[in-house]
């Protein structure tokens, strides 16, 4: 990186830095920036890092991530490569939300926003992220995915939204909105452990 940023010693480490702000669940909506992490937020850490599990699980991969001196939501790395993306991210509030609030509305209505508004400029070479924080019907990734905007100016758009809290467990949805050329849009499951000190990820789609 041609820049300095900052990062966590690993992501076990960031996992259990992140704890109390899960815990807190507020935080992770309405919590003020870090400024020790160039204004990320706590749902930010949170989103990256699981993207990052679930990538490295799929792929064998070893994501990590890091702090983004330019402005962004935090920056996406290959610790063998050295290549980087930029992350952009979106929120679906819970806020005023119930039981009956359409997700993939909601979910496609954040997408289309952010990539009208940031433009094809804007957007180029960076990984638009989607933090679902509202408890609304169930979504089917394959049709979210097939009516992304025509054209998507982000290079990839994922999803990420606790599916389940279990005996202390948090279970997370991590999905990639990629058909993956005709194929099911990749879709797991983070099982963070009630201590914070480690996880299981299991893809589902």
């Amino acid at each position: 990186m041609k820049y300095p940023a900052r990062r966590f010693k690993s992501l076990a480490v960031a996992l259990k830095e992140i704890e109390p702000f899960v815990r807190d669940g507020q935080h992770l909506e309405t919590g003020k920036p870090f400024k020790q992490l160039e204004g990320m937020r706590s749902r930010e850490v949170l989103a990256n890092l699981m993207v990052c599990l679930a990538y490295n699980f799929a792929t064998g991969e070893k994501l990590s991530f890091c702090s983004d001196p330019i402005g962004g939501d935090g920056i996406i790395y290959d610790e063998s490569s050295k290549e980087t993306w930029q992350t952009e991210h979106v929120m679906v509030a819970s806020f005023g939300s119930n039981e009956a609030d359409d997700s993939e509305k909601a979910i496609l209505e954040q997408i289309l926003e952010k990539n009208t508004k940031g433009g094809a400029e804007y957007a180029r070479g960076k990984t638009l992220i989607v933090f679902l924080n509202s408890k609304g019907q169930k979504w089917y990734p394959n049709r979210v995915a097939r009516q992304l905007p025509d054209p998507l100016h982000f290079d990839t758009v994922w999803v990420v939204g606790l599916q389940k809290f279990d005996d202390g467990e948090y279970i997370y949805a991590v999905t990639n909105l990629d058909l993956e050329q005709g194929r099911d849009a990749p879709a797991f499951h983070v099982r963070v452990k009630a201590d914070f000190e480690s996880w299981e990820v299991t893809r589902f789609q």
